[in-house]
């Protein structure tokens, strides 16, 4: 019963979405190998037009779609958001040929794209990125040299949007202001000055030197490494301006930050209905869990912070739509409390539910296994604290 004000038209295609996951996409999604890429299920939502209307909507209807498919087929959602986190800076800063030549394939479900940022050292410090793009010779190109790690669809994509080092990183101020981050140690104010010198490429598979390895992970998307072995890339891969990389970088993840919110929200509230479903039914000291106060009050809290999410979430992506103020620090509160609250939720379903819970293929023990990662990619939860805190004292 969300309160925020979606129209007619709105809440009816949220409804449509959550009966195309269950009916259309969860069959194929249960027909697929985990950790692996699912490209029947991908050509499924191209036939739908569900991958061509990530680049052609508001960030309110990304969010609506994430959400919606998240509550029948969470791995249907994240097919989706992977498709459009790796095509968004080839939709925003490739040449018309770069999109003539991706965006139909990826939209069509044909061609798989990947986002790839992260690097052993260089997770939650995106700026700190050592991906080298050395020149090469007189070709006016480059070499790429280096690893890229814990890159979704890797090493199954068919393109990558690759981030490397097209010029050396400044020196760090001696003494920035800092602000606390993971695990206690500062991140320098001066952190976005090291990302100058970052160039974005589009990187096809099948490069000379171009490696990878499948990592297995405990949510069931895929997940690899990368090697760069003195991989070719010329002026016709750049996306955008050279030494730009970064913006594109930042551009497409605050457009996706409170869809990833949505995401959660989305298996929060999936969390949430089974666990209204079973303390109606499943009695226990002589009567159903309901009438347990204990039991009632935790459903209530589960409900109440799932919609103060949901409306977070929204707000961001109205925010982001309307070109409101302060968009950077909206979008990381919104993904934030809504990855740290489907957390909570999915927990407390699990305990609600009991052992039954647990066991392999039901769907708490699932998203139990989904739930966990949203709160580190896309900036862990303690980068988005300090997001909202620059923001704050900016």
């Amino acid at each position: 019963m969300p309160v925020f004000s979606l129209d007619p038209a709105e809440t009816a295609w949220c409804a449509e979405l959550r009966a195309l996951a269950t009916e259309r996409l969860r069959p194929l999604a249960d027909r697929g190998g985990p950790g692996r890429v699912n490209r029947p299920l991908l050509a499924e939502l191209g036939r739908l037009g569900l991958l061509e209307r990530v680049f052609h909507s508001t960030a309110l209807d990304l969010c609506l779609l994430r959400e919606s498919l998240a509550q029948g087929c969470t791995e249907a959602e994240t097919a989706l958001a992977l498709q459009g986190l790796g095509a968004h800076p080839v939709a925003v800063a490739g040449t018309e040929g770069q999109r003539a030549r991706w965006l139909p394939e990826v939209c069509a479900g044909r061609a798989v794209a990947a986002f790839a940022l992260s690097e052993p050292g260089a997770g939650s410090d995106a700026a700190a990125l050592a991906l080298r793009a050395e020149p090469d010779g007189g070709t006016g190109g480059w070499r790429l040299t280096g690893e890229k790690r814990w890159i979704s669809n890797a090493p199954e994509a068919d393109f990558y949007t690759v981030f490397a080092r097209t010029s050396p990183a400044p020196d760090p101020d001696p003494a920035p202001s800092r602000i606390a981050a993971p695990g206690g140690s500062p991140a320098p104010a001066s952190a976005p000055s090291r990302s100058r010198g970052v160039t974005a490429f589009l990187v096809p598979a099948g490069r000379p030197g171009l490696t990878g390895a499948p990592i297995e992970m405990l949510a069931p998307h895929p997940v690899g490494a990368l090697t760069f072995d003195a991989v070719p890339v010329t002026r016709a891969d750049v996306l955008g301006e050279v030494g730009r990389g970064f913006r594109t970088a930042l551009a497409t993840l605050t457009l996706f930050r409170p869809s990833v919110g949505a995401f959660a929200v989305g298996m929060a509230q999936s969390a949430l209905d089974a666990t209204v479903a079973h303390t109606a039914t499943r009695t226990a000291f002589g009567g159903p869990l309901k009438e347990l106060q204990s039991v009632a009050h935790q459903v209530a809290e589960m409900a109440t912070r799932t919609e103060a999410a949901r409306l977070l979430v929204y707000a961001a992506a109205r925010a982001y739509d309307t070109g409101a103020p302060g968009v950077p620090a909206r979008a990381a509160m919104a993904k934030l409390y809504a990855t740290e609250t489907a957390q909570y939720v999915v927990d407390a379903a699990v305990q609600l539910h009991g052992a039954r819970a647990l066991q392999r293929g039901h769907l708490l023990e699932h998203l139990y296994r989904e739930v966990r990662a949203p709160r580190i990619y896309e900036g862990a939860t303690e980068v988005q604290r300090t997001i909202i805190a620059r923001e704050l004292y900016g």
